[in-house]
């Protein structure tokens, strides 16, 4: 007698999105550490330089973090009120940050005094950077100016106030120092040269505008605000080149990994969004609450966000080490020796070897169907977790009985509460292209069992009228398909070039003199 065989579940592809080199890149980063912070984070910047320590700007404190500590390295508690916009110098010796009394202070990064002070705005500074030059200090405030500083001096050096509201983004050039970026809530970005003195280039984008970043070649500006973040090329006059529009809420940081030039995004709708070069989302990170900031490390081994909640978000990329090398299976000693020689020995030539029957474990809806109870081999196959967690294990059992040719007699019999589940399965998959085969010759035999007995249960009257609704509408699906089809083929006819069949040459006509030659 041949030894039974178990169902065989097949093998679908997954669903979901295609699984690219950025998916697997963007999602090597191991689980977030959280850090809580006495107020909303509303600035981080990482330093250019090793070890890459980054500044939290948070309530009235900015603190300097190094990338893997959970404690701040470095603490600056100068602030009579909120600060604001703490940003390291391109060497990472000197911190700039403004604060809400309108107060701009200038710190060394290995101590904790304030080495200079610019005074002259008038309300909250939102925005404070350095020149790539190091020696000018850049800052945006709400009174609606944004001004350049003298580091060694504290004098002011350039006021501009073209904007017509708060200013709350800026981002200087690091390939020019005269050249820099704001944006305001007055909808606009506008491109300043000091040379000039004003601004040279402005962009509409349209909302308030939360930040503004430049590409490393400069030619191209990112500039965020509302739900839209759009793209600029400076070397056209300011021309958009995309607007993207893949958050549900206003947009409130931007900036750029160091593979590729990646850009990300974070929002109030508590998403970080990852784009490629074409600007498609290639990945996604979830977050508790709304995010108010976002950088990344230059070596991208570290993604810090800060949240409306206090709290800071760091993940740290997984290192190679951080896997188990796997040198080949160990290989277990012998729990137990079988005779005299033991379990390993491997039989020479002449040895009779007697094999010993391995006993084969079964599943519940295998064994089943092996004493032949087909009806109850379908219910076990249609349990709440199979049903919803491995489909294909229920679609593998009807299968197994339309081989067998029990498949009507499985599903005769069934009272209301067990019809309701298979119907209700059937509603769901019936459009799976992996399961609509025999899914549909299962709702044929459903339809022609239960009929007659459909007005004795309202329950099983609707769901099997809604069974009906949904094959109708796949037919009809179907038969539109069908009639595309038929259109394309006629187009693609039309479109193949044709070529002209020649026929037989005929030999040419003979001359009269020709002929009496011949």
């Amino acid at each position: 007698m041949a030894s039974f065989k178990p169902v065989k579940v097949q093998t679908y592809p997954k669903l979901g999105e295609r699984v690219t080199e950025d998916t697997l890149y963007w999602k090597n980063y191991k689980a977030p550490v959280q850090i809580k912070e006495f107020a909303a984070v509303t600035k981080i910047e990482f330093s250019p330089l090793p070890p890459h320590n980054y500044v939290v700007t948070a309530s009235t404190r900015i603190q300097v973090y190094g990338p893997h500590s959970l404690e701040p390295v470095r603490t600056f508690t100068r602030f009579h009120d909120t600060a604001y916009g703490g940003s390291f110098r391109g060497d990472g010796k000197l911190l700039v940050a403004g604060s809400e009394e309108g107060l701009i202070r200038l710190f060394d990064a290995g101590g904790r005094v304030a080495l200079r002070q610019f005074t002259g705005h008038s309300k909250a500074v939102h925005v404070t950077s350095f020149l790539s030059d190091g020696y000018r200090v850049l800052s945006g405030s709400d009174d609606l100016s944004c001004r350049v500083w003298d580091v060694a001096s504290g004098t002011e050096l350039n006021s501009y106030t073209e904007h017509t509201d708060y200013i709350r983004a800026a981002a200087a050039s690091k390939l020019n120092p005269d050249l820099y970026v704001t944006g305001s809530y007055d909808h606009t970005v506008k491109l300043f040269d000091v040379r000039v003195g004003g601004s040279v280039m402005t962009m509409q984008h349209g909302h308030p505008v939360e930040s503004v970043l430049l590409y490393p070649s400069e030619a191209l500006l990112v500039s965020t605000g509302g739900r839209y973040v759009k793209v600029w090329d400076l070397l056209k006059g300011g021309q958009q080149l995309v607007s993207l529009k893949n958050h549900h809420k206003t947009v409130t940081c931007a900036c750029l990994s160091t593979t590729d030039n990646k850009l990300l995004t974070g929002s109030l709708d508590r998403h970080v969004k990852v784009y490629n070069s074409s600007y498609k989302v290639v990945h996604n990170f979830d977050y508790a609450t709304s995010i108010l900031s976002l950088a990344v490390a230059p070596d991208d081994k570290v993604i810090a966000v800060g949240m409306t909640n206090g709290v800071l978000s760091v993940r740290h990329r997984k290192h190679t080490e951080d896997k188990p090398e796997v040198l080949g299976k160990r290989r277990r000693s012998p729990a137990y020796r079988v005779f005299i020689k033991g379990k390993n020995y491997i039989p020479k030539q002449d040895d009779f070897l007697v094999s010993k029957t391995v006993k084969q474990h079964l599943q519940k809806h295998d064994r089943q169907l092996k004493s032949f109870q087909v009806s109850k081999a379908l219910d076990t196959a249609l349990e709440t977790w199979r049903r919803f967690n491995k489909p294909e294990v229920t679609v593998a059992v009807m299968m197994e009985l339309n081989r067998r040719g029990t498949l009507k007699n499985a599903l005769a019999g069934r009272d209301e509460q067990s019809l309701t589940i298979l119907l209700n399965f059937l509603i769901k998959h019936m459009t799976d292209t992996r399961f609509s085969r025999i899914l549909l010759m299962v709702a044929d035999m459903v339809i022609d069992l239960y009929h007659q007995v459909v007005p004795q249960s309202p329950v099983v009257e609707r769901l099997l009228q809604r069974l009906m609704e949904l094959l109708g509408r796949e037919a009809e699906l179907q038969q539109e398909l069908l009639q595309v089809l038929g259109i394309l083929d006629t187009l693609f006819a039309s479109l193949t070039p044709r070529k002209e069949v020649t026929g037989p040459v005929a030999p040419p006509i003979m001359q009269g003199s020709q002929l009496q030659a011949a």
